[in-house]
């Protein structure tokens, strides 16, 4: 019998070697490093006198003083043009997402498009990033406050705690910068951040029913299920038609606006078209005197900045933990939105962003912003978009788009008295349908039906029960599925491709053949105390399941096995012992464990428990090839009488 007719003739074998022994110290601190800082951000002060790596920090801290030497009056055109237009975008939107909110004082957290996106033109690194208060983080905040206290009955506390929790969502963020724990937050997986848009989306379009039928009366609650209830119950006498006819037509011509501006040379009309519903629509009703008739308005806005709110943020009392637990939610989603667009932008001008930076520029503008009345502000997708087609070269933008807000706070706010809030739904409705992405959601599906279920989980959480419910969902399924992964990691039969000494998963490549009496087998992940018992016993059925068929059709027996090794990036105490119950289980049914391209953290482990003196050193070969070329002749002898 011909044993060797699968196998290539290899000149000579390789032997796998054993690393030099680092001591415990220098471990820990290439672990250290590896995982805080693997982007070396102190390379650059190497080497450099005082003077300069003085320069160099307050360049880190402040990039607006490295870009800022090159910038031109070229530059400053485009910037320009840019930041009037995420302006006229921004006013809007301002005072939509504060009615929203439901504050007393609405003018106060208008200082949130004023303060925060100074401090990030000073401190952020990213090019087209607009900041400001959005949507999302907006209708989280404000649902958690609500639940805290009732801004009809107690406004001054609900706007301490807001305040509170802003302050701490910017210490969370800013935390996470300055420890560079970014990474936290790509736990939070693309599928499930899909899902809890569309889901606040639906949920933010459904409150504006309200301002969008003049309903007087209006539920409380979020959920889909009590919004419907609340509307079809006042259809008969709750609903204005003069309201209904402002709102639908300005949301027909925004949305119409929106369809126009999708080619890149007309991006301006979707930009402007909220500032000129605003306008229109404000003239319309005080021409027309339609707040007499039941249409309802925004009423008297407070003129000018305001003071500053150090003394009004609770550091005690009972207040304290619940604004510190409503910060750290907003705070991470407000982050999770910021990097995304961040990074979204920055790929597609080939730039790149630092993510602990971005972080401590959020979470530096956050506290600032919560000492003068702001409240949790970050990236918005829509006027980032807007910016980056409005042809933005540096953070700019943010600086004009500051100074219009400010100007619009002391000038022009009580021309706003007005403003009907069917035009202020109008606008929200439309901006919030593209948070809805089906073609993102589709694709989902098609690559990972986990994902999809994920996505669809976060979804169907935000919009029938809370925001709260559908970002836990979120969070657990995306948790969910990283123990899966880690737990069960995919494990695979490898067979040799013909004409080659190359070995594949045979499922993936059927014209892969096995190796007669050997089986290889692939583990395609570390091998810690969560997965190591899996592992032992998914090896095992391998083996068992291809015994029972070469039993059956009467072929030699299994002699070795070989583990392939490569993608096992780690082992621990574990998996070291779950390989020796492996081994002990080999020997029992007279199969020899053999090991191919152990990495060099997987080599020194296996010396240090003396796993690889229990194989035998010769058992342990560089390649599949190698070890099967080796085993070949050693089957031969054991076949041949």
């Amino acid at each position: 019998m011909d044993i060797n007719n699968n196998t290539e003739s290899l000149p000579y074998v390789h032997k796998v070697g054993l690393p030099p022994k680092q001591t415990l110290f220098k471990e820990i601190t290439a672990a250290v490093k590896e995982t805080l800082f693997s982007d070396d951000p102190l390379r650059q002060f190497k080497d450099q006198p005082g003077s300069r790596k003085f320069i160099l920090g307050i360049q880190t801290l402040f990039p607006i003083f490295e870009w800022g030497r090159d910038y031109s009056f070229s530059k400053f055109k485009g910037d320009l043009v840019a930041g009037l237009t995420i302006a006229s975008l921004c006013i809007p939107q301002v005072i939509i997402i504060l009615i929203h909110l439901n504050f007393v004082f609405v003018c106060t957290f208008a200082d949130s498009s004023f303060v925060p996106p100074l401090v990030y033109a000073f401190m952020g690194s990213s090019r087209d990033i607009a900041i400001g208060p959005v949507a999302v983080v907006s209708l989280l905040l404000g649902t958690l406050l609500q639940d805290e206290i009732d801004p009809s009955k107690d406004p001054i506390n609900y706007l301490r705690l807001a305040f509170t929790a802003t302050f701490f969502a910017g210490i969370t963020q800013l935390t996470l910068g300055l420890f560079r724990l970014g990474f936290l937050i790509d736990f939070l997986s693309h599928a499930a951040i899909v899902g809890f848009m569309a889901g606040a989306a639906i949920t933010i379009a459904l409150q504006q029913l309200k301002g969008l039928l003049g309903v007087a009366y209006f539920t409380k609650k979020t959920d889909i299920v009590s919004v419907m209830r609340s509307v079809w119950s006042t259809v008969h006498h709750g609903w204005n038609w003069q309201t209904i006819v402002i709102g639908v037509s300005f949301l027909a011509f925004l949305l119409l606006a929106r369809h126009i501006g999708k080619k890149k040379k007309l991006f301006w009309m979707a930009a402007i078209a909220p500032l000129v519903s605003v306008i229109l629509s404000t003239l319309l009703v005080y021409v027309t005197h339609a707040d007499k008739h039941g249409v309802k308005t925004v009423h008297e806005i407070k003129r000018g900045v305001n003071s500053p709110s150090l003394n009004e943020i609770f550091f005690s009392g009972e207040y304290l933990g619940k604004g510190f637990r409503i910060g750290v939610v907003a705070g991470m989603i407000a982050l999770t939105e910021a990097i995304a667009i961040g990074r979204t932008f920055a790929s597609m001008k080939d730039y790149h962003i630092d993510g602990n930076k971005e972080m401590v520029a959020l979470g530096t503008m956050n506290v600032v912003g919560s000492m003068t009345s702001c409240y949790v502000a970050t990236g918005s997708f829509s006027r980032s978009a807007v910016n980056f087609m409005a042809g933005c070269n540096t953070a700019v933008p943010n600086i004009v788009m500051s100074l219009v807000v400010l100007l619009t706070l002391e000038l022009i706010t009580p021309l706003f008295k007005y403003t009907p809030n069917a035009i202020l739904s109008s606008i929200v409705i439309s901006a919030v349908i593209g948070l809805i992405d089906i073609e993102a959601v589709i694709l989902i599906w098609r690559i990972d039906k986990f994902d999809f279920f994920a996505c669809m989980g976060a979804f169907f959480g935000v919009v029938f029960s809370s925001v709260e419910i559908g970002l836990l969902i979120a969070v657990s399924l995306s948790f969910a599925k990283i123990l899966l992964q880690v737990t069960r990691p995919r494990t695979a039969i490898l067979g040799k491709l013909p004409r080659t000494t190359v070995y594949r998963n045979i499922q993936q490549y059927p014209e892969a053949s096995k190796v007669q009496g050997i089986l290889i087998v692939r583990i395609d992940s570390a091998i810690y105390f969560s997965n190591s018992n899996y592992i032992k016993e998914r090896i095992l059925r391998w083996l068992t399941d291809e015994e029972e068929h070469l039993k059956e059709n009467n072929l030699p027996r299994i002699q070795f096995l070989i583990v392939e090794m490569s993608p096992v990036t780690d082992i621990d105490t574990s998996g070291i012992h779950a390989l020796k119950e492996l081994y002990s289980s080999l020997q029992k049914r007279n199969v020899q464990l053999v090991l191919a391209n152990p990495g060099p953290m997987l080599v020194d482990k296996l010396h240090a428990s003396r796993y690889a003196e229990l194989i035998g050193e010769d058992n342990i070969f560089l390649t599949v090839a190698e070890a099967v070329h080796t085993c070949a002749p050693k089957m031969k002898e054991l076949v041949e009488p």
